[in-house]
């Protein structure tokens, strides 16, 4: 793939244009094939857990987008998952692209030139005080009794620390979404992948947010944990609050 126009320069766009639109077309082509199949009945396996499901729609879409990105530029490797796609060179994460089909919202963040929905630039709320913070998390796939009992503990936690709710929507990509467009303040969650999380933190950091591990270090893709926040005294709180849930590591897999 060249990163250069014609004439040798780089595009308007900067080095990876041809990358982001790739992205951009093939989340919005997943979503009419989830749009259509909600419509009709799916067959569904399991992962992991019962409460980790998969459906057939599922299958279809990661094969079109692999399928696709494998076509187009057969020396790259995009971490993709769904709908949701982010890019990155060196380890440096470059862009995000998430389309939730369902509300028809397409979330877009590249790194140094902002985030927007449908156009519309994001910005996270700013919120330092826990007491009007609204938490966002998931469960995770693992139900066991020990685990259970960690999760609810840093519900718990949050709560006992004065935070203003904490609330499980059921899709940890959406949560996101929300942090970023500052209709919530903070997420954590512990059993979240890399393809889950990369085109999300593009895209909350360049809504303005913070996305760091949950012992408040630096974020490392690979560990299956996150604390992200719309500042950093926010993050740092949520942090300080929980209990480790140790699910491995993405690269140890």
């Amino acid at each position: 793939m060249k990163a250069s126009g014609e004439d040798g320069k780089a595009p308007a766009g900067g080095p990876w244009e041809e990358c982001f639109e790739a992205a951009v077309q093939l989340a919005l082509r997943a979503g009419q094939i989830i749009r259509k199949a909600l419509s009709e009945e799916k067959r569904v396996s399991t992962k992991t857990s019962a409460a980790d499901l998969v459906t057939e729609t599922d299958h279809v879409v990661e094969a079109l987008i692999l399928q696709e990105l494998q076509t187009r530029f057969p020396s790259h490797r995009f971490p993709t998952v769904a709908v949701s796609i982010g890019f990155a060179v060196n380890q440096e994460l470059e862009f995000g692209v998430i389309y939730h089909c369902t509300e028809e919202r397409l979330y877009t963040g590249r790194r140094g030139q902002g985030a927007f929905c449908n156009g519309q630039r994001l910005r996270v709320s700013g919120e330092t005080d826990l007491s009007k913070a609204l938490v966002l998390t998931e469960i995770g796939p693992r139900r066991d009794p020990a685990t259970l009992k960690l999760f609810l503990s840093n519900m718990e936690r949050l709560l006992h620390a004065g935070a203003h709710g904490v609330r499980v929507i059921g899709s940890s990509t959406l949560a996101l979404c929300h942090l970023a467009a500052g209709t919530a303040d903070a997420y954590y969650q512990f059993g979240l992948h890399c393809w889950d999380l990369a085109a999300a933190t593009v895209i909350i950091r360049e809504a303005g947010g913070v996305v760091m591990d949950t012992s408040g270090g630096p974020l490392d893709l690979m560990s299956c944990r996150v604390v992200a926040a719309g500042t950093r005294e926010m993050a740092v709180l949520i942090a300080q609050a929980l209990q480790t849930i140790n699910y491995g590591r993405d690269d140890e897999r």
